[in-house]
């Protein structure tokens, strides 16, 4: 569904992303792991085309999207979940939800996608009238989460969905990333809980300083000597 060929992006003069390559296959959830300033974000920032391309290719089903604005990439069917949430803290939970649709224009199915949401997501259906900046983290994370899926995705880009939550609503948003695939989402998941986001991906990437240093199938990178020690937290 989803490949990157040896992509580069830039910050100035800083190479942020160094000739990166990688896939997503449809209706898998694919991790990307690393340490702070590895280029996770940056190129979840960079398909969604947020960050221009300094070389490589970007490919969504087949055809290059490294060149055009990223309204048109969620048109297509992309959409990124920021880390840090970046809900609109003085709009309600409902009003943040509609604004996860702006690109849509058919209204009646907008209203369904969004007694989907309701469904899936009850805490957000007892707070839609409630101003979103009051909810607690684990519930600001479910909103944002939630109006990514307004835009009725078929790839979804989660950055950091676990930050900052206590360990049991790690345990929850991570099963909503589960369900979420299971209804027909194609996911490519940023997470510094390594342990979590390998027990609920299918393949995943380790990114170093703007490389891709490792990949493999997820059973066998929590089996691998180096991805234990560093980032999973095994001793020797």
């Amino acid at each position: 569904m989803l490949k990157l060929i040896s992509v580069e992006s830039h910050y100035g003069r800083i190479r942020a992303l160094k000739g990166i390559s990688l896939q997503v296959p449809e209706g898998q959830i694919v991790a990307l792991l690393g340490a702070n300033g590895a280029g996770k974000s940056t190129t979840l920032r960079t398909i969604s085309g947020l960050i221009r391309t300094a070389g490589g290719e970007i490919l969504y089903q087949g055809q290059p999207i490294h060149h055009i604005s990223p309204n048109r990439i969620v048109r297509l069917g992309i959409c990124q979940v920021p880390e840090g949430r970046d809900i609109f803290m003085g709009l309600t939970v409902q009003e943040n939800l509609k604004m996860g649709a702006f690109t849509r224009k058919d209204g009646k199915e907008v209203q369904r996608n969004l007694n989907r949401i309701y469904t899936s997501f009850p805490i957000l259906n007892s707070r839609a009238k409630q101003m979103a900046g009051t909810l607690s983290g684990g519930e600001q994370q479910m909103l944002a989460t939630a109006r990514g899926l307004m835009s009725n995705p078929k790839l979804m880009l989660l950055d950091e969905p676990s930050l900052g939550l206590a360990p049991f609503l790690v345990e929850e948003i991570f099963h909503i990333i589960e369900e979420i695939n299971r209804e027909g989402v194609t996911i490519l998941l940023v997470e510094q809980n390594a342990n979590m986001a390998l027990r609920t991906a299918r393949y995943g990437y380790v990114m170093e300083t703007g490389k891709i240093a490792l990949h493999d199938d997820a059973e066998s990178l929590i089996k691998n000597d180096y991805v234990r020690k560093v980032y999973l937290g095994a001793g020797d």
